[in-house]
Order: structure tokens, then C-alpha cells, then sequence
């Protein structure tokens, strides 16, 4: 096994991730909710988790690179509920991920470039009117509500369910939209710069400000580190704003190359997803909570074999951190509705080996690609709690929306 690994990576860069697939031992097929007869025919809460550019060979990659061939599924492959989603948009066979999350939170197709807005004469105005999103929704029934991506935080897949615009380029419009007119209760990921632009840097709407301080205003902690993001959920912050880098965060693969430097003070995916989960928990009538694990796709787009095992496995870890949290209390178990979808596959990426043996833990597969781009290929939807066996079949993206508000109480 070492002289395979020695072929892919450094020796110490190999055995860093054999500690990493010792620390983290896949969770037991028992987790999960059993007891269906007993579910509510409503949700309480929905968290819905996106694993961006992700397809069904980047699970195996990821679990064989984990547990090996006999080993035990990653996290998200212990929900009971299994279906797939056509991802087309309205006006391509392929997506982007502004049209796929659009469909995921109006239950309409949208253009690639979209952002839960109609822009039908290309004049840069939502027309028709936008329809409230799944997240205008749940906080109209009085829920929390959460954003969390390791993108920058106004990217292509958080702003559609909490921002309206007519392309996806307008990320400070998406900021200023978040904190003055949404008032998304958690915000966390990158992307200080998109709440912080002056008029030399508006977006192609013409936004630009200072949405940091009208944030504060509106009693939001604002944190840019990980200690203060742990301190102020201590504190029992009910809002907050967490900008953790200019851009997009730190590359997971930083975290465990030797050749790299993962800041120490900015947290990872799983992290921000439990500061998430201790803030919105608090609501008595529940919440709306999105986390994406935004760099799937970007590792696939450049053909990063490294980076995409890395991303696969912190975005599986973070699903780890939610199913945790629901089995705490059997009340969660009841009422929480939890989706894993991703928005599209990136790259066509396959396993072509190693062959005429079988790959054990801490072994590379063999990697084969057809694109740098989003495939149309259909993708997996893994899901449990109320309404999921209505996902447990072939659906268009907008029928997400749909069963989501059905069950959303």
C-alpha cells in the first residue's frame, strides 16, 4: 500500500491522511431515523446541505480513500432516503449553480446566472415579481434562518434563497439584500470584501457599502476568526456574521498538505456548521439552515484529484455534525427534515483503477475526467425526516421546493 501511496503523494503528506481516515471512523448504520411510523408529517426544521459540482464517483472515491472497498459508508450515505434530481435550467441542458439552487428555492427554472429573479428582457430587473423562497418562507412562519459555505458567502448557491437579482455577478447587491432586506439570521463563510465595497468597486447592479456596520446596527456579532465565532455563540449571539476571507475560505487540501498553510484561526465547514446549529436551535419555532461545501466543485472543474477527496470528506464531516445533532434528542429525530443534494456534477470525473486489485484505506483510486465543466448529468438526493419519502424518486430540482414547503409547519 505505502509504494502506492508514495506514487501519489509524500510520504508524510500519506500518512497525515491515514490519521485523518483513523480520526474520523465512518458512523455506524444505526444512525439515522428508524422509526418512520412516528415522524412528524411536518418539519420543524429543514437543513439543507449541498455538496457542490459532487457526484456519485466522488462518494466512492472518498469512501474507498476512507474505509476501502469492504469499509463503512461515509456519513451522508446512512440516510434512508434515496432519489435523484434532472438538473437542467431553463434555458440549458447544463446548469450552473445560480439556476440549480434558484429551482431548489422558487421551485421555477431560472437561467444559468440567475438568482431567484426572471429577468425575461435582459434589462437587469426581476420580472415578473419574485415569488418568496423557501427561506422567505420559513422566516414568514417566524423560523430562523442560516447560510454556511466555504465559498464566498453571496455565491452562486446560498444567494438564491435568500437574495433576488439577475445575475449571480451582483454579490455586493446580495450582501446588502442579506443584511437589510432578508435578514438571514447566520451568516457564515468567506467574502468580507462583498459587505465592505466602495463605489470604485460597485458590482454590475451598481451596489456598493458598507453592509458590515448596518449589520451591526441590526444587532448581528460580527466575527472574522474562529475563536470569536466560538465566543460569541458562547454568548448566546442570536444574530450573526461571520467573514472568515476576503474571497472564498482556505482549500480544505491546505489542511493536511505539508507544503501549505491552513490559517489557525479560521474555521472549517464542520465548524461553522455547529456555530450554526447552537444559534438557530435556540428558536422555538425552529429554522431554515443552508450549508454548502462550495469547493467539491471547484477541485472538479480543475481536475484536483487531491483537493476534491479533501472537500468531499470536510463536507462529510459536517454532515457528521448535523446528524449529531439530531440524535441528541429524539424530538430532532422527529421533526428535523435533513436534504443532501447536490446542484450539478462537475467534471465527469470516474474511476478507471486500480485494476486487478482492491484499493484499501489510505489508497488513491485511479481518476479519469471528460470535462472542466458542469456535466447534465442527474445527481443523488440522500435525505431522512418528514417528507423524505417523497424524495426517494426521480424529480426535476423544483420539485424540492415543493415538497419542502409542503412539509415546512
Amino acid at each position: 500500500m505505502i509504494e502506492l501511496l508514495q506514487r501519489k503523494r509524500s510520504l508524510s503528506l500519506t500518512l497525515y491522511f491515514l490519521a485523518f481516515a483513523l480520526f474520523f471512523p465512518a458512523c455506524s448504520s444505526t444512525v439515522g431515523y428508524r422509526e418512520k411510523s412516528k415522524l412528524s408529517p411536518k418539519a420543524k426544521n429543514i437543513i439543507f446541505m449541498v455538496p457542490d459540482g459532487m457526484g456519485l464517483s466522488n462518494v466512492t472515491a472518498a469512501r474507498v480513500f476512507k474505509d476501502g472497498h469492504n469499509g463503512d459508508p461515509l456519513y451522508l450515505e446512512t440516510l434512508t432516503s434515496i432519489g435523484y434530481q434532472q438538473t437542467h435550467s431553463a434555458n440549458s441542458t447544463i446548469t450552473d449553480s445560480a439556476a440549480a439552487a434558484s429551482a431548489w428555492a422558487s421551485g421555477e427554472k431560472f437561467r444559468n446566472g440567475e438568482i431567484s429573479c426572471h429577468d425575461e428582457d435582459q434589462d437587469g430587473k426581476c420580472e415578473p415579481a419574485p415569488v418568496p423562497t423557501i427561506l422567505e418562507l420559513a422566516k414568514e412562519k417566524g423560523k430562523a434562518t442560516g447560510l454556511v459555505a466555504t465559498s464566498t458567502i453571496t455565491h452562486a448557491t446560498p444567494a438564491p434563497f435568500a437574495a433576488h437579482v439577475h445575475t449571480r455577478r451582483c454579490e455586493n447587491e446580495i450582501a446588502r439584500q442579506y443584511i437589510q432586506v432578508t435578514e438571514v439570521e447566520v451568516i457564515l463563510g468567506g467574502g468580507e470584501t462583498r459587505f465592505t465595497s466602495t463605489e470604485g468597486e460597485a458590482d454590475v447592479c451598481g451596489t456598493f457599502g458598507n453592509f458590515i456596520a448596518d449589520a451591526i446596527e441590526k444587532g448581528y456579532e460580527v466575527v472574522y476568526t474562529k475563536n470569536t465565532m466560538t465566543n460569541a455563540v458562547s454568548k448566546g449571539a442570536q444574530r450573526i456574521l461571520g467573514l472568515f476571507s476576503p474571497a472564498g475560505k482556505t482549500p480544505e487540501f491546505f489542511r493536511v498538505d505539508p507544503e501549505q498553510v491552513y490559517p489557525a484561526d479560521e474555521p472549517t465547514l464542520s465548524e461553522m456548521t455547529a456555530a450554526a446549529l447552537e444559534i438557530l436551535e435556540k428558536d422555538v419555532d425552529g429554522f431554515f439552515l443552508v450549508v454548502e461545501g462550495s469547493q467539491i466543485d471547484w477541485a472538479n472543474h480543475h481536475h484536483n484529484f487531491f483537493h476534491q477527496i479533501c472537500e468531499t470528506l470536510a463536507f462529510d464531516e459536517a454532515v457528521k455534525v448535523v446528524l449529531d445533532w439530531i440524535n441528541q434528542e429524539p424530538t430532532r429525530k422527529l421533526s428535523t427534515l435533513v436534504i443532501i443534494a447536490p446542484d450539478h456534477e462537475t467534471g465527469g470525473f470516474s474511476i478507471s483503477g486500480p485494476k486487478g486489485e482492491l484499493a484499501q484505506p489510505g489508497d488513491f483510486v485511479e481518476e479519469a475526467w471528460i470535462s472542466g465543466k458542469h456535466t447534465g448529468n442527474d445527481v443523488l438526493i440522500w435525505s431522512e425526516g418528514p417528507g423524505s419519502h417523497r424524495l426517494a424518486s426521480p424529480l426535476d430540482n423544483t420539485d424540492i421546493f415543493s415538497i419542502m414547503k409542503d412539509v415546512l409547519r
